[in-house]
This record gives structure tokens, C-alpha cells and sequence, in this order.
């Protein structure tokens, strides 16, 4: 049987290659598409990799007549909060105007359907928990903004144009594959699983905690964790969902469970069983006290259930930190 192919944007990043792995999978041909400005040339083992850039019309063109993807998974965005506020135009240059660059290209090859990563940060400060998709989009950071406008576009985009998405709303991914392929590499790192593990196997000198006095169960800030490969799955189903005729929909990926920074370091600390330094600091701007998914409506339409626990995340990301050589 023939894979079909699709254009995996910014696969050899963290959750690109994850996903890679997953179409590879369910028969799927991964074909990548990165700068490899974040991505990892070593992470791309699925599918062939074709180098270029968002912003790059010509070898999006080049790359879309070559390989004929019946869809498209985009990936590729500047993540980081804090550099977005200090940057804000490298964003909207890559994120909203690379994004713009990259679906002029897709429709006019005639792609019919778009895998969007988007993220909880569209909803800013919570007014109400657990977030669902109707909860009103106010992003506080030019990063939440440069997605909640490619959304907007989306929309606009089925709206007039009948051209289809699944827009996904990430909460907080972590965790890597089990056999340890591939896994969490930020350079430099910024997220707080990766940071703790390093903690615990010497590789910095402690763990800082933004904040412990707010409204919360033990007084640390409170997120949901869900796994890569999780992730990963629900863009397989949003690819099937689209390729079969479903309709445009945003949908939140997260498991519906909240856990507090206290709560996820003893639990590195068990996985571990390394202890390290903690030292607890002044909140940092802008961190909402608590994020935490409604994933319902991802349940109804693609059929996604998480498969994987916190413990689960945590062996795997230790497992890849531990053995993995090219931290």
C-alpha cells in the first residue's frame, strides 16, 4: 500500500518530529519541511527532509509540486514567550506572515486540508476553568497574538474561501517517545520539565520556582501536562478528519488535569529518584495562576482520549534526558 504524503511543517522540531513518528505509523509518508533554525536534523527519520523557509513562497511552491501532500501540518512558529515581548517583529514576521506565505502556497496547489498548532495562550488570563473553545481569546503576549491572528485568518479563510483546518490549542507538551528516538532539545531550554530534570542530573544547579502564594492548592501555579505522543496523536486524527470531509474546528488538546509546580517536582523526584535544589522567587509577569483544559469537544470530534499519565511523561522525559548525547 502507498503512504500518502503530507508536508509536515517544522517536523524537526519537538512535537513535529513526534508527529512524524505517529503519521509514519498509521500510513502516512512525513515529508518535512524546516529551516532548522529550532528543529534537529537528526530528528527527521521518517520521511525525507526538505530544507527551506515559511517566508520562502518560491520553495514552498518548489517543494508543494514536488511531493504532492494531500495535506499540510504547520509546526514552525518562534515560541517563546519572554523573546516575543523583547521581539515582538520576529514573530510576526515568522508567525503571521510566514503562516500567510505558507497557506497562499497551500491553496493555490490545492491543498484541502490544514493542521494548524496553536496554543491555550490565545485565551489569556482565565475567566473561567477549565478552559473550553468558547472561552473568550484576549492573549496577553505578542506570541499568543501571532496565533490567535492566523486563527482569525483561518476562519476567514473557510468562511470565503471553503478552505478547511483543525486548529489546535496545546496546552502545556511534554514527555518524549519511549524508545528514545526523539525528545525534548530547546537550545537554549525554557520549559519546566526539561529544566527540572536537568536539576536532577546535575546538569544546572537547581530548579526556580516563579511564585507560592497564589490562589491555588499548595500556592504554586497550576498546568496541564500532556504527553507528545498524545499530541501527536490528535494531529493524525485531524488529518483523517479532514481528508474524509470534517469541517473547520478549533479544539483544545490537554487532559483535563491540573498539576502544581510542587506537585510535578515531587513527582520528578520520585521518577527520579534524585532530589535536587529548589529555590522559590517572585511571580513572574503575565503567568497565569491556573491552566487547565476542557478537552470534550476534541473527544467528540476526532475521537481522542490521552493515553498517558504524568508519571508517564516524566520516565520518558527522564529516560531521553538520561541516555540522550546531543544535550
Amino acid at each position: 500500500m502507498t503512504e500518502t504524503p503530507v508536508l509536515v511543517v517544522g517536523g524537526a522540531g519537538y512535537i513535529g518530529s513526534h508527529t512524524c513518528l505517529e503519521l509514519s505509523r498509521r500510513g502516512y509518508l512525513p515529508i518535512v519541511f524546516d529551516n532548522l533554525s529550532n528543529g534537529h536534523g537528526e530528528f527527521v527519520k521518517w520521511g525525507p527532509l526538505e530544507q527551506g523557509d515559511i517566508r520562502d513562497r518560491a520553495r514552498l511552491d518548489e517543494v508543494l509540486a514536488k511531493h504532492k501532500p494531500a495535506a499540510i501540518l504547520h509546526f514552525a512558529a518562534l515560541i517563546e514567550v519572554g523573546e516575543s515581548v523583547k521581539d515582538p517583529v520576529a514573530f510576526y514576521e515568522n508567525n503571521v506572515i510566514g503562516s500567510l506565505t505558507l497557506l497562499a502556497a497551500a491553496q493555490a496547489a490545492g491543498i484541502k486540508a490544514f493542521v494548524f498548532s496553536s496554543t491555550c495562550a490565545t485565551y489569556g488570563l482565565p475567566e473561567s476553568l477549565p478552559l473550553d473553545e468558547t472561552h473568550r481569546q484576549a492573549p496577553i503576549n505578542p506570541y499568543g497574538r501571532t496565533k490567535w491572528v492566523v486563527e482569525q485568518a483561518l476562519k476567514d479563510y473557510d468562511t470565503y474561501t471553503g478552505f478547511r483546518s483543525v486548529i489546535l490549542r496545546y496546552f502545556n507538551a511534554a514527555g518524549a517517545d519511549p524508545e528514545c528516538r526523539i525528545g525534548e532539545w530547546h537550545t537554549p531550554e525554557t520549559h519546566a520539565i526539561p529544566l527540572a530534570l536537568e536539576a536532577a542530573l546535575g546538569r544546572r544547579q537547581g530548579f526556580k520556582v516563579f511564585g507560592s502564594d497564589y490562589e491555588t492548592r499548595d500556592g504554586t501555579c497550576v498546568r496541564d501536562y500532556i504527553h507528545v505522543l498524545d499530541l501527536a496523536d490528535a494531529h493524525v486524527r485531524a488529518v483523517d478528519h479532514l481528508l474524509k470531509g470534517g469541517e473547520t474546528v478549533a479544539l483544545n488538546l490537554g487532559t483535563g488535569t491540573g498539576t502544581t509546580v510542587r506537585e510535578l517536582l515531587a513527582t520528578i523526584e520520585k521518577v527520579s529518584g534524585k532530589p535536587f535544589p529548589v529555590d522559590y522567587v517572585e511571580r513572574r509577569e503575565g503567568d497565569s495562576h491556573t491552566l487547565v483544559a476542557n478537552n470534550e469537544k476534541a473527544r467528540q470530534v476526532l475521537g481522542w482520549v490521552p493515553q498517558y499519565s504524568l508519571e508517564d511523561i516524566i520516565r520518558t522525559a527522564w529516560r531521553w534526558h538520561s541516555t540522550a548525547n546531543v544535550l
